[in-house]
């Protein structure tokens, strides 16, 4: 502990943060305030506060570690002050999730690069910790917590504080034994060496002890085999366990005495469970691992609604960083709602309402920049043009001359394409989604008959909106005037109204494209659902929300994957249920933004797709949830403790919805037991979801949200497993997990449903 406390502070630019500095916060062009910031002891919290807000009283904020610095002016805010600061003295720290971001300007080059470079130092430490130096940090974070009077050690009065800091609900006379047990000096306190001590103590896991013991024949250690008996009976490795349960010892075991006799410590055992090798998600499934050679109409494609807007679509503001954001999270396609603007310029902004404008251009610069820095596979810009022929000229002009090589304009192979090509044809190219002017066969007239947007025509006959749905003036077809130019840069993804199953099946082409709404996407889903999944083998479909969400909600994105619907867009800036499916089923391979369909999603056979949708193909889950570990608090008042239960849900075909939960705990989310069994059967394993939902039970109003983690089916580990909780905003919450014991059997029951 003490040597990771003096590499932390020992580097210069580290002890500059620590020291602290006057720096000017930038919201805008107008708003540029001095607020002082400094790197707190935990190492990890940026801290900062006014010079003074009001009656001589500070306002203090803090922050987590950033995930990246940008150095200069790569931020809108920054870009609007260029002229008044020169880019040496510009820098943008970046934070996960829905944090905004922070924009800063120093006072001198030197400085600007103390913090650019410090911060970097901690995004490399965050992330190349291993599973004992991240336990370190966090108990270092709670001692520097705990220590309210600064002076390094930490008394009786610190200590009974910080048990209720940590969700612990724990009698006077026992937290004085173990603090007289910790405090081997006798001096009253707790110095570093002596807190660690206690806190090995509070968190001593029985339920990992009492795993450990049936497996161990002395009670203190496993032995090789025995840790491969451990492996292969309850972790279910079978022939592979022999050698993973050396790499274990040699990468987990803290003990060099240990590991010189082929055995792993207690120490050793839970600091494997605790690590991504002991995580319920299978560690292969998290790298590339699937078919990408083929066609784009058989992938599930990470895809955003709205993509411009940080908050809702009548005031909300657009951003360039929505886009950012969007595409460093793996997002596959775009958004951009077009416009004419001022001096010939195009403006993106969701039209006839109150959000902001940025100019198309930046948008363009922005995804050439971001586009392929979390995937190599391709991207998809929708276009919803709304702008005159002479503003998409100047469309077409932005994206040859910024994207270049980057924007697929001509076919791969000179032929026109009997099917889509493979997102492995298409690495690091970004595909056009707009109306085009006939088809890659023909050129026709200028004059396209097709309406120009997708998303306004389909929100005219909206579910919510079946008084109007079928009225003829809402079906008919508005010319409007189309430019060559944008028109020649669509290649395979052809914009065109929907014409109905059979009309698609005798004369759609298979770079052809069709917008969808929610609700009308649902009743085709209950009209002809294997018409639909058939339709969704060979052409592209695109899926949105309502245009009655006006507060940018998302509709479950499930409803729409069961159908075999590829881009399924969701409003990313809006956290919730739908973005954890989302962030789940993307999780897998890679996060590259694309995930393999089933089989039978790709096949096209009409019987086959029956067979899946209309019987079971069973398999049972049983989830043992044990207990749960420092879970954080949703009340920040002194006092506050959580009572904490789990709920686990399937989210898949209308068979598998279901869910089920724990009772609650009380007064304790530092390290509440559960010893609950939750059964489930699943019946398309393929298309099933799994989330976890710790809440905080309340009797009287609404369980709060703690934390929750939502994966595949196909991508859960069977038997003893940690599940890392993530926030609400979809970021980690470390050290706060799960323990569960996981069971998966097969059968199969050719019943009819």
């Amino acid at each position: 502990m003490t040597e990771l406390l003096q590499n932390q502070f020992n580097d210069p630019y580290i002890q500059v943060m620590m020291a602290g500095s006057t720096l000017r916060k930038v919201k805008s062009r107008s708003w540029k305030k001095n607020r002082y910031f400094r790197l707190l002891e935990d190492g990890l919290t940026i801290w900062y506060k006014s010079r003074w807000a009001g009656r001589g009283h500070s306002t203090c904020k803090s922050r987590s570690t950033p995930v990246s610095v940008r150095e200069g002016h790569q931020s809108e805010v920054l870009l609007s002050i260029a002229e008044e600061f020169p880019a040496e003295l510009c820098f943008t720290l970046v934070f996960h999730g829905r944090q905004g971001n922070l924009d800063l300007v120093a006072e001198s080059p030197d400085e600007a690069q103390a913090w650019i470079q410090g911060v970097r130092k901690l995004i490399h430490k965050t992330q190349t910790m291993d599973e004992k130096e991240r336990l370190d940090q966090w108990v270092l974070d709670w001692f520097h917590k705990a220590d309210k009077n600064k002076d390094g050690k930490m008394n009786f009065k610190e200590v009974k504080k910080l048990l209720k800091m940590m969700n612990v609900e724990m009698n006077e006379d026992h937290a004085l034994h173990l603090f007289t047990m910790a405090d081997k000096s006798e001096s009253g306190s707790l110095e570093i060496e002596q807190f660690v001590f206690f806190y090995k103590m509070l968190t001593q896991r029985d339920e990992v002890w009492k795993v450990f013991q049936d497996y161990s024949e002395d009670g203190e250690k496993l032995m090789l085999e025995e840790l491969e008996s451990f492996l292969s009976v309850e972790q279910h490795e079978g022939e592979q366990s022999t050698q993973h349960a050396q790499e274990l010892i040699e990468c987990y075991e803290p003990s060099e005495t240990a590991k010189k006799q082929g055995a792993m410590s207690l120490d050793g055992f839970q600091m494997y469970l605790c690590s991504q090798e002991g995580s319920i998600f299978k560690p292969e499934h998290q790298d590339l691992y699937q078919d990408m050679s083929q066609p784009l109409s058989h992938y599930f494609i990470s895809s955003s609604h709205n993509t411009y807007l940080l908050e809702d679509q009548l005031r909300g503001q657009s951003s360039l960083e929505a886009y950012i954001q969007a595409l460093k999270r793996g997002c596959r396609c775009v958004e951009v709602d077009c416009w004419d603007g001022y001096d010939e310029d195009p403006v993106v902004y969701h039209g006839h309402t109150l959000t902001s404008k940025i100019l198309f251009k930046d948008v363009i610069s922005t995804l050439k920049e971001y586009a392929f820095r979390a995937s190599e596979f391709p991207v998809i810009l929708s276009i919803e043009n709304h702008c005159s022929v002479e503003q998409q000229k100047v469309m077409a002009q932005y994206l040859r001359q910024i994207l270049g090589d980057m924007l697929q304009t001509t076919l791969l192979d000179g032929q026109v394409p009997q099917q889509l090509p493979s997102p492995q044809e298409l690495k690091g190219k970004i595909l056009l989604k707009a109306k085009k002017i006939g088809g890659l066969e023909e050129y026709l007239d200028e004059t396209c008959t097709d309406e120009v947007s997708d998303e306004e025509e389909m929100a005219n006959c909206d579910a919510e909106m079946a008084s109007t749905e079928d009225s003829p003036e809402k079906k008919s077809k508005a010319k409007s005037k189309m430019s060559r130019e944008l028109s020649d840069l669509v290649v395979y993804c052809k914009s065109v109204h929907f014409g109905g199953f059979e009309h698609a099946r005798s004369h759609a082409k298979c770079y052809e494209i069709s917008s969808f709404s929610e609700s009308k996407a649902k009743k085709l889903a209950k009209e002809a659902g294997t018409d639909f999944v058939q339709y969704n083998t060979r052409q592209l479909s695109r899926t949105y929300p309502s245009g009655l969400r006006t507060d940018s909600s998302n509709y479950n994105p499930q409803d729409m994957w069961s159908m075999g619907c590829q881009i399924v867009a969701l409003n990313f800036q809006t956290a919730g249920l739908e973005m954890d499916l989302n962030d789940g089923l993307f999780r897998q391979n890679g996060c590259c933004g694309y995930v393999i369909k089933p089989d039978f999603m790709r096949d096209g056979n009409t019987h086959s797709i029956k067979i899946c949708l209309f019987y079971l193909q069973c398999g049972n889950l049983r989830r043992g949830v044990i207990s749960g570990q420092q879970l954080p608090k949703v009340n920040q008042k002194e006092g506050s403790i959580v009572d904490p239960l789990v709920r686990v849900e399937i989210h898949g075909v209308p068979q598998d919805q279901a869910k089920d939960e724990t009772s609650h705990i009380n007064n304790n989310g530092f390290n509440p037991v559960w010893n609950e069994t939750l059964d489930f059967t699943i019946h398309t394993p393929e298309l099933a979801l799994v989330r976890f939902v710790v809440e905080d039970y309340d009797k009287a109003s609404r369980n709060d949200f703690i934390g929750q983690y939502t994966l595949p089916f196909t991508c859960i580990q069977p038997g003893y497993r940690h599940i890392h909780l993530l926030s609400k905003d979809g970021t980690a919450i470390p050290p706060s997990s799960l323990f569960v014991n996981i069971s998966i059997s097969e059968e199969t029951d050719h019943s009819h449903v």
